[in-house]
């Protein structure tokens, strides 16, 4: 088969990588233009273009999919298939081209998780699994019928991080397997599941990564391992003089404890710094201040003294 591949992060490159490995043939590869990034705004190729372009793969990188001229050229590559990862969403006109259709890869186990974020709101809202799925594109955002699926536990080790280089993984792999299964006709999409209880996986935004200490201490732990490395879970401090400070956090425990306070802003100086929150104490185990580096906390005690500051709840 004729296959074009549309995708822009680090995820996507797996499955494109995996496609090109199996043998099928990748007439051309759709991105995003390249932008500005950065604090220097230094313009920047996708991680799918840079692997198109280092394995000579014909690319596009439109700005507007309804572009009739992109359009045009996308359907001159006489594609029998489209294969989308981590991309923008299509319009009829374009995932309806190819004959056999366009299918996509979400790092969910659809129906549950649709949405920009899967793999974050998985681990924030504490679930014990979750998976890949390939489906169908139809006029719904991940609403298509299902062709695959494949599930993996989540640890109490796991962060938005690891998950998402073992989804990426699991992933190429399903969507090889679904390409040779539409390619042997073996393959027929089941409509998702009318599930009443559906949990969404909206795109998380700034405004979204302040660290809800009102919480109890393991819904703390997974909110904080659900935005780690990316986009990171902050928390705010006071100090003595008013000014507030943000920290990015990556890493917390949380020790229970029935005689802990809100609130309460508690370290040895040297070792520990600790939260009180309604069930005991969140530690902080690894953070970045405003400009600087990733540190642990003995390294941030040693180099900041907080002792007669508050965390801004």
């Amino acid at each position: 088969m004729n296959i074009v591949f549309m995708g822009t992060p680090d995820f996507a490159v797996a499955s494109l990588q995996a496609i090109c490995e199996a043998g099928h043939r990748v007439v051309g590869v759709v991105t995003v233009p390249d932008r500005p990034t950065g604090r220097g705004l230094k313009v920047t190729q996708s991680p799918v273009k840079q692997y198109a372009l280092q394995h000579q793969l014909p690319l596009l990188q439109p700005e507007r999919l309804r572009d009739p001229q992109f359009q045009d050229a996308l359907r001159a590559w006489g594609a029998d298939l489209f294969v989308v990862v981590a991309f923008r969403m299509l319009p009829e006109s374009v995932w309806s081209m190819p004959p056999l259709g366009t299918f996509n890869l979400h790092a969910s186990l659809l129906p549950q998780y649709r949405g920009a974020a899967p793999i974050n709101w998985a681990l924030i809202n504490g679930e014990r699994e979750t998976g890949v799925t390939t489906f169908l594109l139809d006029h719904h955002i991940d609403h298509g019928g299902i062709l695959l699926q494949e599930s993996t536990p989540i640890t109490s080790d796991d962060t938005a991080e690891t998950l998402h280089d073992r989804l990426a993984t699991m992933g190429s792999q399903l969507v090889v397997r679904t390409i040779e299964g539409l390619a042997a006709d073996t393959l027929t999409p089941r409509p998702q599941p009318a599930d009443t209880q559906l949990k969404p996986a909206p795109k998380i935004f700034k405004a979204d990564c302040a660290i809800p200490w009102q919480l109890p201490g393991a819904k703390i732990v997974d909110f904080v391992r659900g935005l780690s490395p990316y986009p990171a879970a902050t928390m705010q401090l006071s100090d003595p003089r008013g000014e507030l400070h943000t920290f990015k956090v990556y890493q917390v425990s949380f020790e229970p404890d029935s005689k802990s306070h809100l609130g309460e802003w508690l370290t040895d100086r040297r070792s520990y710094q600790k939260v009180g929150v309604s069930d005991g104490f969140v530690h902080i185990l690894s953070l970045q201040p405003s400009g600087k580096r990733r540190i642990n906390i003995s390294e941030f005690l040693r180099g900041y003294d907080v002792t007669d500051w508050k965390i801004v709840m």
